[in-house]
């Protein structure tokens, strides 16, 4: 039994494409964005909508191998089999494209993308710690300001830029708590639903429509939950997933876990817990590009080395989520996140003494029953 309301997250990516296709014949800028280190506010201030972009499907990838190499990370090619056989309507309708550098795959996947559609990349520094990084992405916030300025002939005023910064906070507030919600034992919602729920309002055009789809849906759980509603029960194995990004179409080992007998409990990976706890005190008086910077410079993604924060924040999640077990998810050929995946483990296994799985793989659907294997092993030593 599930709440109602929770069908009107199944098709938001479709319902949305008509949206955003009104919105540009009115003549308001789409920009599509890829990672969770792209400042969603820049563009809200802007006066645009910021877009997710697909690249969580198997089906683009075998055309994105003819210019880009077989051993890549099949995000990034999904990323660019999407765009370049036109098949994402969100990447058709943006005006242009922020990328990063969160990885060399997907620095060199932009420069070919770029042929496609304008690309802004900025230029992340591979140090959250030191204060030359910090003044680095302040003006890498400084440089997109102005290229949105450019792009969209607008100006950034800091008054819009508060806005934005309120509803941003808002929707990651909102989010927060729909994933605590897992914090209690047994779990309330699954993981499958849990990431239908965050991957599709990636795909939503008003910001404010979300916050409020998700406190409705966070008061109906809880609603379910005192009447004695739940997924699984008091002794379902509890799985933190961590590694990285999962979306609809590549949620094989979350659909795995719940099969064989558990519940992704949380998830903290960019799509899940890694960045809804950022947000920016609104009481600051400093300059908010330089607030925004420290912000997204905090998110703790594996292209930062050293990434303890990573660590640091899986143990907090292990204890409030009452977690069982870690399972470690890693893309094939995504390398900052498979050396990442040692660390983890040495936590995980060595200094918390818990059931520790790492398994590599990617999009496609021939290692299912391999996993399937592995998976209900990990489940019956917990």
């Amino acid at each position: 039994m599930k709440p109602e309301f929770l069908e009107s997250f199944s098709d938001i990516r479709e319902k949305n494409i008509l949206v955003i296709k009104e919105a540009k014949e009115k003549g308001v800028p789409v920009v599509g964005i890829y990672c969770t280190y792209c400042p969603r506010e820049l563009v809200l201030a802007a006066g645009g909508i910021p877009v997710g972009l697909c690249g969580t499907s198997e089906k683009p990838i075998a055309a994105a191998e003819e210019e880009l190499p077989r051993n890549l990370c099949p995000l990034i090619k999904s990323s660019y089999g999407f765009a370049a056989t036109e098949t994402c309507p969100y990447f058709h309708f943006s005006d242009f494209v922020i990328g990063e550098t969160t990885c060399d795959g997907k620095k060199k996947m932009f420069e070919l993308m770029n042929k496609i559609k304008k690309v802004h990349v900025m230029q992340l520094p591979q140090h959250a710690d030191h204060d030359a990084s910090l003044q680095m992405w302040y003006e890498e916030m400084k440089r997109l300001k102005a290229v949105l300025e450019e792009e969209l002939n607008v100006e950034i005023t800091d008054e819009k830029l508060w806005e934005a910064i309120h509803v941003v906070n808002e929707g990651q507030r909102a989010l927060q708590e729909l994933f605590d919600l897992n914090k209690a034992r047994p779990a309330v919602i699954s993981g499958l639903d849990m990431l239908k729920v965050s991957w599709q309002l990636g795909f939503h055009a008003d910001r404010w429509e979300r916050v409020a789809m998700l406190e409705k849906l966070v008061a109906d759980f809880k609603e379910m939950a005192a009447q004695g509603h739940s997924f699984g029960n008091e002794h379902t194995p509890r799985i933190l997933l961590t590694g990285t990004p999962v979306g609809l179409g590549s949620e094989k080992v979350i659909k795995l876990i719940e099969e064989c007998g558990g519940v992704v409990i949380a998830m903290e990976n960019c799509g899940g817990y890694k960045t809804v706890g950022l947000r920016i005190d609104e009481n600051d008086s400093r300059d908010p590009l330089l607030l925004l910077a420290e912000k997204y410079i905090s998110i703790p993604c594996s292209v930062m080395s050293p990434n303890s924060s990573r660590l640091d924040l899986l143990e907090e999640m292990i204890e409030e989520f009452q977690v069982d077990g870690v399972l470690d998810l890693t893309w094939q050929a995504c390398h900052t996140y498979n050396v990442e995946s040692f660390f983890v483990a040495d936590v995980v296994k060595n200094k918390l003494q818990m059931p520790f799985l790492q398994l590599e793989t990617d999009y496609s659907q021939s290692d299912i029953e391999t996993l399937r294997v592995r998976i209900q092993a990990f489940l019956e030593m917990i």
